[in-house]
């Protein structure tokens, strides 16, 4: 019997993505909906593989795999309003074979700074996009992670 592969915990800064609060955002009060934070977060993270040079739809048709979300923890802090803008982080806490550990964080930005609005623990795991398997990530798509 081998032994597992450690999963590493990269040190890198957070990437971050621009998101503007817009009516189609918000509830009747003009305050972001609650579950609209995990959009953002999605955005984001979508935003941070391009960022990598791993398109989506790409990984989907060369790799036969892609990424989904097996598990979300938020915890909301203070509510966004209507043309608020945020800055949304993705950081990898945990890369391992076959899932990824992100830590997601939501800011307002304004001009006396950055305030937490919202904050996430997000685990993708990758699955065969034909049968919905899980599967290890490919090797070439974790050195692009790392």
């Amino acid at each position: 019997m081998s032994a597992a592969l450690p999963s590493t915990t990269p040190t890198a800064a957070p990437f971050t993505w621009p998101v503007r609060i817009y009516w189609e955002d918000t509830d009747a009060g003009g305050i972001v909906f609650y579950a609209n934070y995990l959009k953002f977060f999605e955005r984001a993270r979508t935003e941070w593989l391009r960022a990598l040079g791993l398109q989506q739809s790409l990984l989907r048709d060369t790799h036969d795999g892609m990424f989904v979300v097996s598990d979300t923890t938020l915890r909301y802090h203070q509510p966004a309003r209507l043309d608020d803008q945020l800055l949304v982080s993705v950081t990898p806490q945990d890369i391992g074979r076959a899932t990824l550990t992100l830590q997601q964080e939501a800011k307002l930005v304004t001009p006396a700074g950055q305030t937490l609005l919202c904050e996430g623990t997000i685990r993708v795991g990758w699955v065969n996009s034909s049968s919905l398997k899980p599967a290890r990530i490919p090797s070439l798509i974790l050195e692009l992670l790392k």
